[in-house]
């Protein structure tokens, strides 16, 4: 029976003994990290020759020393090994340091004190705004907060974005200059584009010049399931209504192979991979190229190996993602309380409490040694207007402790939704 088909009496005892279990859970003195997605320390294991796999013959090359400065824009072999991540030309990627949040990053300070292949920079107008499906990834709204950029909320479907709101807002609205897009395995819903939605953006005819689809592909090889649905390359679908200049996209190896010293990728046309580097020629003479060689060396240059090293992640990762579905379907889907993804990829599971609760649950989390991502952390500006969602990040703790702290996830759950009725 749903929980909200109890009577009182009957939801007054649901609830009492809830708080006893809680008691006892605060009595173990848990201290459970699920705050970010992490990889585990057995998944970063899986790249431990990459600390081995380089010697000097391999940095001194028909292209240049690797040792030395110069190739700005990343070395030749970095980017045939990463342009089938994105379904760019090789010539079409220019590689960053160890994290694409910092490419994210430069491109959006770029556009704000400079300027986009000639235009106003977004410093000198009155509003800039930017379009932020939700929920969403918490960085990318902090660094349009951090340029103190308008973040409008747009509403996510299961193939995507809310095209429709997404089509009238940039044909009416020139103050709106970009929207961040997570396609593959949204962050953290799981959502993949379908063909149809990313067609749609490629096909874009915003009133802004210098609009641009922030296209953030971090999760595009991190499968959960066998023959994945992929997104369709969008730079390729933009060229074909001559929109390639609206498109930048990102993507690293930061949970492919370490976390913290991965390589980064932006691929976009050739105008804006020229205006970019003018930037960064200021910036920078190179970025890491022994770390780009250190990477082709340990996949030996094939994208296929790639793939193979992904599928040890998953084997990994995809008994985690059990342990949380699991938990939730049998403990909360007879009870009725909230709803959740299933995703096929990606490190995230959402969840949406009943509206109001969300705050809640992660408090009683945090008070019983549970460490939750905050609510409303998936919104703009930390604030879901229905106080409902909540990431739930499984990869990095170990599968005990998962289970341990899902059970606990569950019965705060539990609590917050028993106290809403009562």
């Amino acid at each position: 029976m749903y929980l909200n088909n109890y009577s009182k009496e009957q939801l007054q005892a649901f609830y009492d003994d809830c708080q006893k279990l809680y008691k006892d859970y605060q009595a173990q003195h848990l201290k459970l990290d699920m705050s970010r997605g992490k990889p585990s320390p057995k998944q970063l294991d899986l790249s431990e020759n990459l600390l081995h796999c380089l010697d000097n013959d391999d940095l001194i090359t028909k292209s240049g020393d690797y040792r030395n400065y110069g190739l700005l824009d990343g070395i030749p072999e970095a980017k045939e090994l990463f342009a089938p991540l994105l379904g760019v030309k090789p010539e079409e990627i220019f590689i960053f340091g160890n994290a694409s949040l910092q490419a994210m990053y430069m491109t959006v300070c770029y556009a704000y004190t400079h300027g986009l292949l000639g235009n106003t920079p977004w410093k000198d107008l009155p509003v800039v705004k930017f379009l932020c499906p939700v929920p969403g990834y918490d960085r990318h709204f902090k660094i349009t907060e951090f340029f103190h950029i308008e973040m409008i909320n747009i509403p996510t479907n299961e193939d995507g974005p809310d095209m429709d709101l997404v089509e009238e807002l940039v044909s009416k609205d020139e103050s709106i200059k970009g929207i961040w897009c997570v396609p593959q395995y949204s962050n953290p819903s799981g959502v993949v584009y379908s063909d149809e939605v990313v067609k749609r953006f490629a096909a874009l005819e915003p009133l802004a010049k210098d609009f641009r689809i922030f296209w953030d592909n971090a999760y595009c090889i991190h499968h959960l399931c066998d023959n994945p649905k992929i997104v369709l390359p969008i730079l390729e679908e933009a060229k074909k209504y001559h929109h390639e200049n609206m498109i930048y996209l990102f993507t690293s190896m930061s949970k492919v192979t370490y976390s913290g010293a991965g390589v980064s990728v932006i691929a976009a046309s050739q105008e804006n991979l020229k205006d970019i580097a003018n930037a960064l020629g200021t910036f920078t003479i190179s970025f890491d190229k022994i770390n780009q060689m250190r990477h082709v060396k340990f996949f030996d240059g094939k994208f296929e190996n790639v793939l193979a090293h992904m599928e040890k992640h998953r084997a990994l990762i995809e008994p985690k993602f059990h342990i949380v579905l699991d938990t939730l379907n049998a403990e909360l889907k007879p009870l009725g309380i909230g709803d959740w993804t299933e995703p096929k990829g990606g490190y995230f599971v959402s969840f949406n409490a009943p509206e109001g609760c969300a705050k809640r649950i992660v408090e009683l989390c945090k008070n019983a040694g549970v460490v939750l991502t905050g609510a409303g952390a998936a919104f703009p500006y930390g604030k879901d207007p229905d106080d409902k969602n909540i990431r739930i990040a499984p990869t990095y703790p170990e599968p005990e402790e998962l289970q341990k702290a899902m059970d606990l996830f569950v019965l705060c759950v539990k609590i917050a939704a028993a106290e809403k009725l009562l």
